[in-house]
């Protein structure tokens, strides 16, 4: 088997979450500073820095309050995510065939039980690592090999799956086999294949197990 252990990020890559995270940002940056961010530069941040530091670009005086808000707004949104097409049927095929699966997230872990309660999926992971559980984050290499020590795996025998920049940034960084899926809708995909290099690129589920295989 050529990578016995693949390791996933949340967001864009596993459920359809960008519309709701691009709401409850429009929300905290309205609600508690008045500005109206174009939408690009929201989604931008996406999946790599936690949302504390995210929010500190925008006030480092208000960054409690634009969490607090945004998470208010957020978290009850989860309750009507999906998973993409393809993407549990691959997850089921992947664990059938022996192998380790991870997810690997800028989210805290209770929000990421919240996509999971919609998204009947937690049960084929072995080991999730959230933002709490590391002290640097994606683009950073630290998730990755911390999910990597927990499951007791050499980077020779991993990809990760996501769809930002920072995702790539952090496979390569850890010395793992890299995938870019373009489903996602958060990462613009012309900004993605200029700035970064993935391994590969794929379209579709089935054109993921392809290259896993």
């Amino acid at each position: 088997m050529r990578f016995p252990v693949v390791l996933f990020d949340l967001d864009g890559t596993l459920v359809d979450s960008g519309p709701i995270i691009l709401a409850s940002y429009q929300h905290a940056t309205r609600s508690v500073l008045g500005l109206e961010v174009p939408e690009a530069e929201l989604m931008a941040l996406v999946g790599g820095p936690g949302l504390q530091e995210q929010m500190e670009r925008f006030s480092a005086e208000r960054a409690d309050e634009l969490v607090r808000v945004y998470r208010a707004h957020n978290e009850p949104l989860h309750a009507g995510l999906l998973s993409f097409p393809g993407v549990e049927d691959a997850l089921r095929t992947l664990k059938a065939q022996g192998r380790r699966l991870g997810v690997v997230t800028a989210k805290r872990k209770p929000t990421v039980n919240l996509a999971f309660d919609a998204v009947p999926i937690g049960s084929l992971f072995d080991v999730v690592v959230g933002s709490e559980d590391t002290d640097r984050h994606k683009p950073d290499p630290e998730p990755i090999l911390r999910a990597l020590e927990l499951l007791g795996a050499e980077a020779g025998d991993a990809a990760y799956i996501g769809d930002s920049p920072f995702d790539i940034a952090a496979a390569q960084a850890a010395g793992v086999f890299s995938v870019w899926v373009s489903w996602g809708g958060i990462h613009d995909e012309q900004r993605i294949l200029q700035g970064t290099h993935p391994d590969a690129t794929v379209h579709t589920a089935e054109e993921l197990l392809a290259v896993l295989a």
